[in-house]
């Protein structure tokens, strides 16, 4: 019997099977993870009618503990347990068929092998081509690896999701895709940082990380494409102090030498390891979020500020004002004087600040979980 006669009729609502490559769901705590996570959580409780089986590898050590696990997918038999990565690309479609999986949608780039010969249709989300448009960032081997994985997806998927118009542009460039194969649907953010932070919280956490009285916010992976040493180098002037949030290797390692250089280690600050709603929080008792990366899919961390009613600087081109907004302050990521200025003409008018939050709120509107959950299930029922 074919996978959509298998659906079961709730009065004049079909219920759906559907499943998720839930990987990074479960195995990432960042980026692709959180897009994962926000995603499936939408679509639950706005449209719980329906079935949501999540298909991975392996669990983490430590599973979230409002997961329903019978939910939750793995490899089953010696050869597949043996193979995990061969059953996430290959042998998981007979696993999707035998389910009643109508529609299987890759969270992170990819589909298995195979579905559309099993009459399982699938859904795609690209979250960015970075690794074709600044191919110098990538290992050679890395870029093999995602090239061959984006590149039979988008071929071979019913539908694709691209987190937003500057990604699309690039799908549709790299790969000849045809614009009516491409649906834009935007992330959303966590809950956390839609919710207010009472001065007493902010001051309990304050005191906890002993962090300062205001600061200057970075988040997100300490790497040279999103160019954190420029906020460090525009400050070095002002008497405010800088917070970089983020995981990071050999560029995180350039920064805190160059801090040392220039005698800052009292203003910059390199800091990980908070839960969520921390993080939120650290976001509302910023005085200003910076963003100056040269290019993003998307840029989830603007959202975030947004949300917390904190202003936005980030970079004049790109993705960076679709996802900011009209009342964001944009610059030249590589202009360390225009930086500077930004910051300051934003420290020092208090009516642009109030503007910029009031207005950066309403504008964040757009990516909230019902928009994107009504979006996304409207992608689904076309396919199925």
């Amino acid at each position: 019997m074919r996978p959509l006669l298998k659906a079961i009729i709730l009065g004049n609502t079909t219920r759906l099977s559907i499943g998720y490559d839930a990987k990074r769901y479960f195995l990432n705590r960042t980026g692709l993870g959180n897009y994962s996570r926000d995603l499936v959580r939408m679509m639950q409780q706005y449209y719980p009618e329906h079935k949501y089986l999540l298909y991975t590898p392996k669990l983490p050590k430590e599973i979230p503990a409002n997961l329903d696990i019978n939910q939750v997918r793995l490899p089953q038999g010696f050869f597949n347990r043996s193979l995990k990565d061969f059953w996430r690309s290959k042998t998981i479609a007979k696993d999707l068929q035998q389910e009643g999986i109508q529609l299987f949608h890759g969270l992170s780039g990819e589909i298995p092998h195979g579905l559309a010969e099993k009459g399982i249709k699938t859904v795609v989300s690209i979250h960015d081509l970075i690794f074709l448009r600044y191919p110098e960032l990538y290992k050679s081997i890395d870029r093999y690896i995602y090239d061959k994985k984006s590149s039979y997806a988008v071929q071979h998927a019913d539908q694709i999701i691209a987190i937003s118009e500057q990604t699309k542009r690039d799908i549709m460039s790299f790969y000849e895709v045809p614009a009516d194969k491409i649906t834009v649907i935007y992330q959303g953010c966590h809950p956390a940082f839609k919710q207010s932070f009472s001065p007493a919280a902010q001051q309990a956490l304050r005191q906890k990380y002993h962090l300062p009285e205001r600061f200057l916010l970075n988040v997100g992976s300490i790497e040279p494409r999103k160019n954190a040493l420029q906020i460090v180098k525009a400050i070095e002037k002002m008497d405010i102090p800088l917070l970089i949030i983020g995981k990071g290797g050999a560029y995180a390692e350039q920064i805190r030498s160059y801090v040392q250089d220039k005698g800052m280690e009292n203003r910059v600050f390199i800091l990980q390891g908070f839960t969520m709603e921390e993080l939120a929080c650290i976001y509302s008792m910023a005085s200003i979020f910076i963003y100056p990366s040269k290019f993003e899919g998307f840029g989830i961390p603007i959202i975030e500020a947004l949300y917390a009613g904190t202003p936005v600087i980030t970079t004049n081109s790109g993705v960076f004002p679709e996802a900011g907004g009209p009342f964001s302050y944009y610059i030249d990521p590589e202009n360390t004087e225009q930086l500077s200025y930004a910051i300051d003409s934003i420290l020092c008018n208090s009516s642009m600040r109030a503007e910029m939050i009031a207005q950066g709120r309403l504008y964040a509107q757009r990516f909230n979980d019902e928009n994107i959950a009504r979006q996304l299930m409207a992608c689904y029922e076309k396919l199925v």
